[in-house]
């Protein structure tokens, strides 16, 4: 089976390619930076903005993991997150139904369903956030939604919403913390709250896609739907950080900063950056976006995708971690 990946060069586009590769798929990646990190891929250097580029690299898959986004959460480089979040998706749809490609399996975000409230055991019932968050999120909501929309009995579509993934290799969550980790300036962290964040190991969300293809594969059932998948194991953000600190020998977070003080800072650090033309790839935790997320509680039920789609967590947060933290270590990231 010929499958394509778009974004193939990033954290979950590499750990979706060895996945796919020890199913015994053909490979190809679109990517338009970097390089492959494997050989026995095809790599197409391919920009998700320009059709035609992405028509040549679909043609005679027989699925497609619609993987390429830009997460970008302050609120500049509008222009640049659209054009990739959402045309880039209608651009992979249009190629994949002019050419007769079957499937479609888009990674979504949970952030398509949050408001800046709490989400308790949120489930797919919840409505797309009816306020906006921040750019990215917007841009997710609308190409889920047309994702969705787009399922017929030709082209059988499927979103799959993870939330804070985490894992070897990761190159923008755990590395921006652990930076400022190690080096001692994360002593404080925000709130005074214990609120409760799903996290997800990276090798239980390349089990989901797969699965989510399979599905797919087998019959239209579950065709035009979307399914949360996380570890199911809500976990205080601040304890999660601290166990990786902990685990690592680094100082942990001793001290609190109310949520209005830092929400503010976040608010000049987002205007400063907006007046220097707003950089891409810079996820520090300092956007308002963020220091919501922090504090407030965002969890979601996994039943769905696991009485759907036949699918489990198969590594816990504490062997995931574990893995992490020996993987950093082994790699002398740590």
């Amino acid at each position: 089976m010929k499958s394509v990946v778009t974004g193939g060069g990033g954290f979950v586009g590499r750990h979706l390619v060895d996945a796919l590769r020890a199913r015994g798929d053909e490979v190809t990646v679109l990517e338009l930076n970097g390089d492959p990190h494997r050989e026995d891929i095809e790599w197409l250097r391919t920009d998700i903005t320009d059709p035609e580029a992405v028509r040549r690299g679909v043609e005679g898959a027989d699925v497609v993991f619609h993987n390429a986004s830009l997460v970008h959460t302050k609120a500049s480089r509008e222009e640049l997150i659209w054009a990739v979040n959402h045309k880039g998706t209608h651009n992979v749809m249009d190629a994949c139904r002019e050419l007769g490609v079957p499937r479609m399996v888009y990674v979504s975000s949970a952030s398509v369903v949050y408001e800046g409230r709490d989400i308790e055991n949120g489930g797919e019932s919840l409505p797309y956030a009816r306020n906006s968050q921040a750019i990215y999120a917007d841009s997710k909501i609308a190409a889920e939604r047309d994702a969705l929309a787009a399922a017929s009995k030709d082209f059988r579509t499927i979103a799959i919403r993870p939330h804070l993934i985490f894992g070897p290799g990761d190159t923008r969550f755990l590395p921006a913390l652990l930076a400022k980790a190690k080096s001692g300036s994360l002593r404080i962290k925000v709130g005074w709250g214990k609120w409760l964040s799903d996290f997800t190991y990276i090798d239980n969300l390349t089990d989901a896609l797969l699965v989510a293809d399979e599905s797919l594969a087998a019959s239209d059932e579950h065709s035009g739907k979307a399914y949360f998948v996380t570890n199911g194991e809500p976990t205080p953000f601040w304890d999660f950080v601290s166990e990786f600190a902990r685990k690592l020998g680094y100082p942990q977070p001793i001290a609190s900063v109310p949520y209005p003080l830092a929400y503010a800072v976040a608010t000049l650090v987002e205007g400063w950056d907006n007046l220097k033309g707003g950089t891409l790839n810079a996820e520090d935790g300092m956007s308002r976006f963020a220091i919501r997320y922090m504090c407030t509680h965002h969890y979601f039920s996994i039943e769905r995708a696991k009485s759907e789609l036949a699918w489990r967590p198969r590594v816990s947060l504490a062997e995931g971690i574990d893995r992490t933290v020996s993987h950093l270590q082994a790699t002398g990231a740590a």
